[in-house]
């Protein structure tokens, strides 16, 4: 018995013992447990608590479009050239929680405080609201056995499925049905569309176009019971001048244009911001747009917004100054408009249709003016009338006959095919049974050394530097066997002076011209080539071209702008300055300054010697210039009636600066399609290009006698009006 009872006594105590290492490895493995626990909040907390943070910020913050005023754009005066206006708005913010139902029962509350116009609502809206408010004639539309049909359909998904119900839905409401709704219900449904077209936390307009004054203070009485509902001040894009280069903004109702929507959306842009559809108002959009105010939404367990704090507060976009000179500007496009008229009631002049001129600082490339101008036929009355083409000025390419010579010139210097002060027989050249030879001289045997060949514009100099390049011996009579690399090197030449090659102009749209693959049936065209009659340029790139001569060979970008600054504070005074644009230099051409000084010359015997080919144009003036013009009798009318496509004109350039000895301007003129005449027609060049220079330089007087005028930064100048003759300057 005794025996018996130890061995229970044994089993109690291994039950003992087995009990408590049971109860030691729970409270060990709880320890370890809540070790581990302990050790992941840690980890959490301290590795990794600011990577949490950082993503709870992210879905709280939302960029809040609050329609911040752009920044202004000013010529380089301080003259406002584009404003913002503001003017009274309602909007509307829905969350994510809010419904359908509950945005049209708002709109109901608002259809009774506001006049909405309704023509923007459209065939599909009208059906989409039918079904809001009609949802059982609406379920009637598809039978059960349709929808049967449907939902049993493998190939389809229940999204799908239910996408065709919705649209078999539409497509049977009547007309009678869509034409049932009355004035105040279409009035609710303009509002309603507004509302809905908006996302999540971003304020979209419901009115912002003549918003009463009463309208305004009713609705803003009115806030508590209108759920999302506020008063606000849009702003609206004014411009103060007619120049297209200052390009256009959407919109709110337009929003972000299709094309553009990704590109803007993955910079925190919302689809009804307004952007900058053009010019400089699109170049310069992340400068003008402003930023939008920033807000953190505090939301409960159901996602409702309990509270909005304001994490940084909204900012007008920057003020840009331009390099543009306004007043210049207004008499250049006088000038340019007047010889375009005049010599459209000249005959032969039946394409003539568009002039542009170009004013530059050679030494920045800072565009002083910038002139295009195009004859319409007025819709209306029949008229022609005059508008504004500045951004042909740089989109549009044309053949711009002698201009060109000062590059064939230095083209030739730098291949050996010409020298300085070398002598060349200008004579009749004939090249199979093709006869050219220079306007000035048609059958003599004359001797002109390089600086008379530009100041009389010889071709047959020209030419002979081409077939230097092409490694060619000139034969009379004789097969034109060029090296057919001598293309190639001439528009390389042509290129580092801005001709054939895109200026760097700070605006979108720019085009570099045409340059013909060269036919080897043609080697001829080498020598059209060298006088401007085969590849085509943009006035802008004249501009840059003859800047390049002028500052002693460095290709400089042109601009438009000038400064950056911060929003004024006052109206009055600029913003602090942010940026002052630099002069961007491209490339410096190859040439000596000895080789750019005999150009030079050769312009200054253009304007200033008997036989130059505008002698006498600043005869008596106290500035000295240097010039050269152009014609194009190779130019094939190309413009808007693609029915005479194809008809042989003669297009006029003129390309100069001045002051001679230090350039303050460069400037370039086109007129394309001046007449079908081979001879004996009008050159409104030289006129424009006489009367622009003359025009910059008296402003220049009267702004040094003017005790108002400086040359430190302006204060801000309401926008700038021609005055009639006689009275002064406001």
């Amino acid at each position: 018995m005794r025996k018996n009872q130890r061995k229970v006594d044994q089993a109690k105590v291994r039950q003992r013992k087995l009990t408590s290492f049971r109860m030691n490895f729970l409270f060990f493995s709880i320890f370890v447990l809540f070790s581990l626990l302990i050790f992941r909040l840690g980890y959490l907390q301290i590795v990794k608590g600011e990577d949490y943070k950082r993503v709870l910020e992210r879905t709280e913050e939302i960029a809040v479009n609050t329609s911040v005023p752009r920044g202004r754009i000013f010529d380089r005066s301080g003259h406002l050239l584009v404003d913002n206006e503001p003017r009274n708005a309602i909007t509307y913010t829905k969350t994510t929680s809010t419904t359908s139902a509950e945005i049209l029962e708002t709109a109901k509350k608002l259809a009774k405080l506001i006049e909405k116009p309704t023509n923007r609502v459209t065939l599909g809206d009208k059906k989409d609201y039918w079904i809001l408010i009609h949802p059982k004639k609406a379920l009637e539309k598809v039978t059960e056995k349709e929808m049967l049909a449907l939902q049993n359909d493998d190939t389809l998904s229940k999204k799908e499925a239910q996408r065709k119900i919705t649209s078999m839905t539409r497509d049977r409401i009547t007309e009678e049905e869509i034409n049932s709704f009355t004035d105040s219900q279409l009035e609710v449904l303009a509002i309603y569309r507004e509302m809905m077209s908006g996302y999540a936390y971003t304020p979209q307009i419901v009115k912002s176009e003549d918003v009463t004054d009463q309208e305004f203070a009713t609705v803003s009485e009115h806030l508590g019971t209108l759920s999302g509902v506020n008063t606000t001040t849009d702003w609206e894009r004014v411009k103060m001048s007619d120049s297209a280069i200052l390009g256009t903004t959407t919109s709110p109702i337009e929003g972000i244009p299709k094309s553009d929507l990704d590109y803007f959306l993955a910079r925190g842009y919302s689809r009804n911001d307004r952007v900058g559809k053009s010019y400089i108002e699109r170049y310069y959009e992340d400068l003008l747009k402003g930023q939008k105010t920033v807000v953190k939404n505090i939301k409960d367990r159901t996602g409702k917004v309990v509270e909005t704090k304001t994490v940084r507060e909204g900012e007008p976009g920057k003020d840009l100054m331009l390099t543009l000179d306004t007043e210049l500007q207004a008499h250049l496009e006088t000038i340019v408009e007047d010889n375009l008229l005049k010599a459209k009631r000249n005959g032969g002049s039946q394409f003539l249709d568009r002039a542009f001129l170009v004013m530059m600082d050679p030494n920045t490339g800072e565009v002083l003016s910038m002139v295009g101008k195009k004859i319409v036929k007025d819709k209306d009355t029949g008229k022609l009338t005059v508008q504004d083409y500045t951004f042909g000025a740089f989109s549009t390419s044309y053949e711009v006959g002698s201009t060109v010579k000062l590059a064939t010139l230095l083209t030739g210097y730098q291949y050996g095919a010409a020298r300085i002060n070398e002598t060349k027989i200008d004579e009749p050249i004939f090249v199979g049974k093709q006869r050219k030879a220079s306007l000035f001289n048609q059958n003599s045997r004359i001797p002109i050394n390089d600086v008379e060949a530009i100041g009389r514009s010889s071709n047959v100099y020209m030419f002979k530097i081409a077939m230097g390049i092409a490694n060619y011996n000139y034969v009379k009579n004789g097969s034109l066997k060029i090296d057919f690399d001598a293309f190639t090197k001439m528009r390389d030449g042509y290129a580092s002076f801005g001709l054939g090659v895109k200026t760097g102009i700070d605006l979108p749209g720019e085009v570099t011209g045409s340059s013909p693959e060269p036919n080897r049936k043609e080697p001829g065209k080498l020598l059209d080539l060298a006088i401007g009659q085969y590849d085509t340029y943009t006035p802008l790139q004249l501009a840059q071209y003859v800047s390049t001569v002028a500052n002693g060979g460095y290709r400089i970008a042109p601009r438009l702008l000038k400064a950056v600054y911060e929003p004024s504070r006052d109206g009055e005074e600029f913003g602090a300055l942010l940026k002052q644009s630099d002069p961007v230099v491209l490339n410096r051409i190859n040439n000596t300054p000895q080789e750019i000084e005999r150009v030079k010359k050769g312009m200054h015997y253009a304007y200033y010697q008997p036989r130059g080919t505008a002698s006498g144009i600043f005869k008596g003036e106290e500035f000295d210039a240097a010039g050269k013009t152009g014609t194009a009798q190779a130019g094939y009318y190309e413009g808007d009636d693609r029915s005479l496509w194809g008809t042989q004109t003669v297009s006029v350039t003129h390309v100069g600066f001045a002051p001679y000895d230090n350039p303050e301007i460069a400037y370039s003129v086109i007129v394309p399609h001046v007449s079908t005449y081979s001879s004996g027609f009008a050159h409104p060049n030289n006129d424009i290009a006489q009367a622009a220079v003359k025009e910059y330089f008296a402003l220049k007087k009267k702004r040094a006698e003017s005790e108002i005028f400086s040359t430190e930064t302006p204060k801000i100048q309401p926008p700038f009006k021609v005055q009639p003759e006689g009275e002064k300057p406001k």
